[in-house]
């Protein structure tokens, strides 16, 4: 069961004006700022209005409290995720094993440039990852991978085709989150992604070949 403070992660209301907008803009740049310098253990919402120089009473207008921030922040990235790996899966005017190497390429570089922030993320992601919304988005990003699958494995068992895209999901987040945790060249960046793409690929071969 979900905490309280995690029953609900929504923001208040949805800004409809520019300044509206702008306000909501410094709040989840300050946010930003003061995960990735405090980190999650430190993270307020007074720190945030602080930062963004807007009262928190302003900030309340559309968070209501801490675990919204920071959801707002991570269905962000979440969505940059699945807008990245829709765009490269779905694209069927592309073979299915260059989609794989050009996904693996773009989500480490990705994990890379954006480490710090993901990082702090995660370190946050009790407050909010039992939260309805949260499931709902999660749900909705898998979708692009089981479709990805259907198409390459036409023939496999849908059980199969699940383990298959698990694997897969699953290899990829772990291996980009750790291999992410030090700074990377461009150079080693894409010896990593090819070495991974590699395995990915190889695997999905043999089992369209089943």
């Amino acid at each position: 069961m979900p905490s309280p403070e995690t029953a609900s992660v929504s923001s208040r209301k949805q800004p409809k004006q520019a300044r509206s907008n702008d306000l909501v803009a410094a709040v989840l740049d300050a946010a930003v700022q003061v995960l990735t310098a405090e980190g999650a253990q430190r993270f307020t919402t007074a720190r945030v209005a602080e930062r963004a120089g807007v009262s928190v009473g302003s900030l309340y207008q559309y968070f209501p409290n801490k675990a919204s921030i920071l959801f707002r922040l991570q269905s962000d990235e979440w969505r940059r995720t699945s807008d990245l790996l829709r765009g490269i899966l779905a694209d069927r005017n592309k073979p299915p094993m260059v989609r794989v190497r050009t996904l693996v390429h773009a989500f480490l570089r990705s994990e890379c440039e954006e480490a710090s922030i993901r990082g702090a993320l995660h370190d946050a992601a009790p407050l909010y990852r039992d939260a309805p919304e949260a499931i709902e988005f999660r749900a909705a990003s898998a979708d692009i991978v089981d479709d990805f699958m259907r198409e390459v494995l036409p023939n496999a068992t849908e059980e199969g085709r699940q383990r298959a895209g698990d694997l897969i999901k699953t290899t990829l987040s772990e291996v980009g989150s750790s291999f992410s945790s030090t700074p990377r060249s461009d150079a080693e960046i894409i010896d990593y992604a090819d070495a991974l793409a590699d395995m990915f690929c190889a695997y999905l071969e043999r089992l369209v070949k089943r």
